[in-house]
């Protein structure tokens, strides 16, 4: 039986040569220390959530993801913001008691989330019966959505094209976003409240 082994590209060899993931060099206590340190940074420089395949390229084989981001959670006891995890990932967020003073110091007011009544309402529809075109938002609603009103949903990044709908003419359906996700504190969308239909 022959063994066949790929030969490794050299930028390969020198990835590993440069990151050391397994820090075997260090004390077991040093070398956890080093990893929760590293998966925070990774965390910390990122603007959307990150996945466990992406935060355990950081960390050396066979390290719990889970456990790392445990004990980092335990160690944000008492700060103003947390570790949360959604959207199929974890990122750091503020929490939610300090959002008037965060707003009040900065005069943020990020008008970008700011929704009408309408908005909400379609916003919602197309959750909980994506992927949806306009005809049926319409006949949810009873009368036409107006392409303004779905543009800025996906300008704010909550909705997206979804796939085309069999009705006639296979108008574009839509769909929510990771964003919506992340915004509303979902981790997926089978974490939507429960709605009882009355008729």
């Amino acid at each position: 039986m022959t063994t066949v082994t790929r030969k490794r590209k050299p930028e390969e060899e020198e990835e590993d040569a440069v990151f050391d993931r397994e820090l075997d060099d260090l004390p077991q206590e040093l070398r956890w220390r080093e990893w929760m340190g590293r998966v925070e940074a990774v965390l910390f420089a990122s603007a959307s959530p990150v996945g466990r395949e992406d935060l355990a390229r950081v960390v050396g084989q066979g390290v719990s993801v889970e456990m790392l981001i445990e004990d980092i959670q335990a160690e944000l006891t008492g700060r103003p913001y947390e570790l949360a995890q959604v959207a199929g990932g974890w990122m750091f967020r503020t929490k939610t008691q300090f959002a008037e003073a965060i707003k009040a110091a900065a005069d943020l007011g990020d008008q970008s989330l700011v929704f009408t009544e309408m908005e909400m309402g379609v916003l919602c529809a197309i959750a909980y019966h994506q992927p949806i075109d306009r005809a049926g938002l319409a006949d949810i609603f009873g009368k036409e959505i107006s392409r303004d009103l779905l543009a800025r949903l996906r300008y704010k990044d909550l909705i997206a094209s979804g796939p085309r709908s069999p009705r006639p003419g296979a108008p574009h359906t839509f769909v929510t976003t990771e964003t919506f996700l992340v915004i509303f504190d979902l981790q997926s969308l089978r974490d939507l409240p429960y709605l009882e239909l009355t008729t």
